[in-house]
């Protein structure tokens, strides 16, 4: 196709959905923020909210309709894995010249790394540890709360729930933290159980930052909690290495809080991420050149 390349990056995650373009040269043309986009919110609502991102992006790009054709798009998207979610997604019309699709999560790994194999632990809400190394994809973790996702906030917010009930029937000694879990709770356990029965993994990382507010303080039961999400992060990591990945990157809310907490040869085997996760859609994108 005649004319100048465009790359467009979409990130689409529980939160919210973020878009840059670049040309060709890698500079930056225009950028867009949408609400949450999620294939779990339906493939209708979470295009939705793509197409918002990505419209708000080409016009501050100044692109016109016509120059849509010379824009090649990537989009990293949150529950791609799930049954059908990418066929129906390709099926959309659009009128980029190529338009190609990834997990956000696969979409950050190819951020962190340039490109290059490599992979990711991401320790936020929930956890979990991905990534590629040639045609060969890894994955360890991130089933999802409560059966998986170990060392993430949502973990640390229910251990501490957990711990905070044994200490209310004199199970374990009352700490500052679970003393603090338990006044959320009006120092009643049946208000936790009624919390609990409409409570998502949201709700639970929600109480996360006071865990790792009280562990750094010295608490011993925030100490434990948070002692024993780290040694599960530990144990990502090194699963990755096992597996072949020659660098690993940890990402995600927790990752800096929880990052003094690893073991010393897991922290000094961290490599810092590259780029972030619209990067590595923006990577996507341009594979659409070199593939053709």
């Amino acid at each position: 196709m005649s004319g100048p390349h465009y790359f467009l990056g979409v990130d689409g995650g529980g939160t919210g959905c973020r878009a840059r373009i670049e040309d060709a040269s890698g500079t930056v043309l225009g950028q867009g923020l949408s609400g949450p986009a999620t294939t779990r919110l339906g493939i209708e609502e979470a295009w939705a909210s793509i197409s918002r991102a990505f419209n708000a992006a080409l016009d501050e790009a100044g692109l016109e309709t016509d120059k849509t054709a010379h824009v090649h798009v990537g989009i990293g998207l949150a529950g791609i894995g799930r049954k059908g979610a990418i066929e129906t997604l390709k099926a959309i019309p659009h009128d980029f010249a190529s338009i190609d699709f990834v997990s956000d999560g696969m979409g950050a790994c190819l951020g962190a790394h340039s490109g290059k194999d490599g992979a990711i632990v991401i320790a936020g809400t929930g956890s979990i540890g991905l990534g590629f190394v040639g045609d060969k994809n890894l994955r360890v973790g991130g089933y999802g709360f409560p059966i998986s996702d170990e060392g993430s906030g949502a973990d640390l917010g229910l251990k501490a729930v957990q711990f905070a009930l044994r200490a209310h029937d004199g199970r374990l000694e009352k700490t500052a933290l679970l003393s603090e879990v338990m006044q959320r709770f009006r120092d009643d356990p049946m208000e936790a159980v009624a919390w609990m029965d409409r409570a998502t993994a949201t709700d639970y990382a929600a109480l996360a930052p006071m865990v790792m507010r009280h562990a750094d303080q010295g608490d011993a039961s925030g100490r434990r909690i948070v002692q024993s999400a780290a040694e599960q992060i530990d144990t990502l990591v090194r699963a990755l290495f096992d597996l072949g990945a020659p660098r690993v990157t940890l990402l995600g809310g927790l990752s800096s809080p929880l990052e003094a907490w690893l073991s010393p040869d897991v922290r000094r085997r961290l490599k810092p991420a590259d780029g972030d996760a619209v990067s590595g859609a923006i990577i996507l994108a341009r594979r659409a050149i070199t593939a053709s």
